[in-house]
């Protein structure tokens, strides 16, 4: 007989980098809507703090602190700011990210270095110090914020590529060490996703019936809840979201 056997998420405590807009935002709503306390970071301290308000106005449990998660010593802030505030951490989203999309002849070191450091390297860092805080609390789940970039090569795509498909890498390493733990590990994949960052590489194009084609970060934010809620028993590995209908070549 079929029965339901869903993971409780209301009461839990989360990260969510990269949490002041976008995919980012829509996790904070989802989560916090479900009962969840958030820390959520953004890049500056204007839209880290306009953020909470907005959020906190609503009467979501949300906390807000800045953070660029390619520099080890703002992350390390961040969970001392984590652990006062929230006495725990169950739920790491690492959604972080930026693009700069060149020929590969064309990218400056520079540039090729602050792809990798802030989508990468970022979540590695935010990673490793959840893991301890999460094996202490007798378990987690990690979701890292990928792309189908991870597996879908494209022009100009040299160093997000690089990172998405590290990121996909990374997070299947660390499902395997950490799996013992009680810790989880989900890559969630989208395509196009109705942002401003997603309007840098998407075609902005409507499709046939003038509606927008593309993924609303909202379907985004449902899929890291089910993922979430899915039995201790089970890891979903990697989860790719597509839109159903988009513009026809």
């Amino acid at each position: 007989m079929y029965s339901q056997t869903q993971t409780q998420i209301a009461g839990k405590k989360a990260i969510v980098t990269g949490g002041t807009r976008g995919i980012g935002r829509a996790v904070v709503e989802a989560l916090t809507a479900a009962g969840v306390t958030v820390v959520l970071t953004g890049t500056t301290a204007k839209s880290t703090n306009a953020a909470v308000e907005e959020l906190a106005d609503e009467g979501m449990k949300v906390f807000g602190f800045p953070a660029d998660v390619s520099k080890e010593e703002d992350v390390i802030k961040l969970f001392q700011f984590t652990d006062q505030t929230l006495r725990g951490l169950d739920i790491l989203v690492n959604n972080a990210g930026l693009g700069i999309f060149k020929p590969a002849g064309d990218l400056s070191l520079a540039e090729w270095k602050k792809v990798i450091d802030v989508n990468l390297t970022g979540a590695f860092h935010c990673s490793r110090l959840a893991i301890p805080r999460m094996k202490a609390n007798g378990g987690g789940y990690i979701v890292q914020l990928s792309s189908l970039a991870a597996k879908n090569p494209f022009a100009t795509g040299a160093a997000y590529n690089a990172s998405k498909f590290g990121l996909n890498g990374m997070a299947e390493a660390m499902m395997l060490d950490h799996r013992y733990d009680n810790i989880r590990v989900t890559s969630i994949m989208p395509g196009s996703v109705d942002t401003e960052f997603g309007g840098q590489i998407g075609s902005k194009e409507k499709s046939p019936d003038g509606s927008n084609w593309k993924i609303s970060p909202v379907d985004v934010a449902d899929m890291v809840l089910s993922v979430l809620r899915m039995p201790e028993r089970t890891t979903v590995s990697r989860v790719e979201i597509r839109p159903s209908q988009p513009p026809r070549k």
